[in-house]
Formats: C-alpha cells, structure tokens, sequence
C-alpha cells in the first residue's frame, strides 16, 4: 500500500519537530502523555503536552502528517472530535502536501488545526510568550 513505510516516520519527524520548536520557545514538553479512554475505547495518548511552567497553561497536540493523496486525512476529524474529551486544551498540527483542499479548509475552519508552518507564531499567542 502506498504511503504505508513512510506514515509513521513521517509522523513521529513532526512530533520531533514539535516538541523541539516547543523547546525553543522555553515550554515543557512531554510525548505520548497517557488520558483515559478514546470514544471508542482505545487507551488514549496525548502525542505532545507542552507546558509554560511560569504561568501553569498546558495545552495537548496530536501531530498528523499526510505526505500523499490518500484517506489518512479522513481520520483528523475523529482526532478533532476525540480533542473535545482531554482534560486540557488541544489541537491538531499537520503538515505535509497530501491533504486535499476540501480537508485543508475544513480542518482551518474547526480552529483545532494549526499548520506547522503557522506553530510558532500560535503557540506565542497561545502562551503569551514574548
């Protein structure tokens, strides 16, 4: 299946990716966080918590990267719906160039996904940094 031997490397490079722009902006950061139960079931993990140790706020990311055309996309909005159920605000951040552009506005339009290229200047607003 095309796509299949690159989706996970993909995906955990833009966790990486995270976690080291978070760190460069002086937030901590913890990966694959354990939070209950996913709605159908599944033992949920929180992808990245970053935290701002000077102020407390927390918030949650699930990092998806699709680097083809292919379904993959059609799972972000169960990922988004799952968000609502953390105990801590969350997110979604994507990259790659295989999301459609029906999936790409949709996904802008829930205010839940964040471009990795738009990550930084979010995440300052986000936690107030400077």
């Amino acid at each position: 299946m095309p796509g299949t031997a690159t989706a996970p490397r993909k995906g955990e490079e833009l966790k990486c990716r995270v976690v080291e722009l978070a760190t460069t902006l002086g937030l901590k950061t913890e990966t694959e966080v354990p939070a209950a139960r996913r709605l159908w079931g599944a033992k949920r993990r929180i992808d990245v918590v970053l935290k701002n140790e000077k102020t407390g706020r927390v918030l949650g990311i699930e990092c998806k990267y699709q680097g083809t055309k292919g379904s993959a996309e059609e799972k972000i909005p169960a990922t988004i719906k799952d968000i609502e159920h953390w105990p801590i605000p969350g997110i979604v951040v994507i990259d790659g160039p295989g999301f459609s552009a029906n999936m790409m506005g949709f996904l802008m339009a829930t205010g839940k996904t964040v471009s990795f290229d738009d990550l930084s200047d979010w995440l300052k607003l986000y936690f107030v940094l400077n």
